[in-house]
């Protein structure tokens, strides 16, 4: 299954984060711990430089616990800071300060020997489409200041907004590259929903997530649909179908709407904590 999903603002986006990056002190990259690899996006290394980063594993309460250590370890030992963390509580997003103070803490340094009067540090927010950046910011502010959504796409300008007397924030679009390499990486995207729906084969996307599941979490479709999931991935999907009465007329299964929520049930969490991909 060929995934690419490159839409003609992205092209203005990354120019505009390329010139704005040397504004900031700091770059925050938040990443999906569903997907801590796919969701990060390779052309960030090459605009951020050697400007210092903090990685944030977005979206914890969705994730698989025990994969999400492996990703923290896997990152850490890779020299990088990393915060796991629900945007969507606010308590969790002051440990984000401190961590942009630790990683900037010898600039900070020179600033203060050099007479520099204390100033907020520049933080960059970075991320691919529906990462949730825009909850993130609002939970830190406190307040609804970046658009938010659960499509692809939402936030398109550039905004700096302030948080505090230690740090401001530059809120950026969400952006993927232009070619996935590895198609493993569209499909992860995909599943989570960082992709455009309108442009997948939900049929085909959802035999991908049968596959996956059975393989790394057997039996969690037979207990949260009362089917057998064995057999071929186009049966499971037809049983599932029939058991959430997705139906055509005349009885024969609908599988795009079993596909449709099939997917959505992974990406709402009624699945239950499910990663998609761990460190090599």
């Amino acid at each position: 299954m060929n995934i690419n999903w490159y839409p003609g603002h992205m092209t203005g986006a990354r120019r505009k984060m390329q010139e704005d990056i040397k504004l900031c002190d700091v770059v925050i990259e938040l990443l999906d711990a569903r997907i801590p690899g796919s969701s990060k996006n390779p052309d960030l290394e090459n605009l951020k430089g050697q400007k210092k980063r903090v990685i944030i594993l977005n979206k914890t309460d969705l994730a698989d616990p025990k994969i999400t250590e492996k990703w923290i370890d896997y990152y850490t030992s890779q020299g990088e800071k990393v915060v796991t963390m629900d945007s969507r509580v606010r308590k969790q997003t002051l440990a984000v300060t401190n961590a942009a103070k630790e990683v900037c803490k010898e600039k900070l340094e020179r600033d203060r020997k050099r007479g520099i009067a204390a100033r907020p540090i520049k933080a960059m927010v970075a991320g691919i489409p529906n990462v949730g950046k825009s909850t993130f910011i609002n939970s830190f502010v406190g307040k609804s200041t970046a658009k938010t959504g659960n499509k692809p796409g939402v936030t398109r300008g550039n905004q700096w907004i302030r948080i505090s007397k230690d740090i401001s924030l530059l809120d950026t679009p969400g952006i993927l590259w232009p070619k996935f390499e590895d198609q493993k990486v569209g499909q992860n995207l995909a599943l989570i929903g960082s992709i455009n729906d309108d442009i997948l084969n939900t049929i085909e996307l959802s035999y991908i997530l049968i596959d996956f599941l059975r393989d790394n979490y057997c039996k969690l479709m037979e207990k949260r649909y009362m089917i057998d999931e064995s057999g071929e991935a186009y049966e499971v999907l037809s049983r599932i179908a029939e058991k959430k009465n997705c139906l055509l007329k005349g009885g024969e299964p609908h599988l795009e709407r079993a596909a449709a929520l099939l997917i959505d049930d992974l990406r709402s969490c009624r699945l239950g904590r499910i990663s998609l991909e761990q460190p090599e």
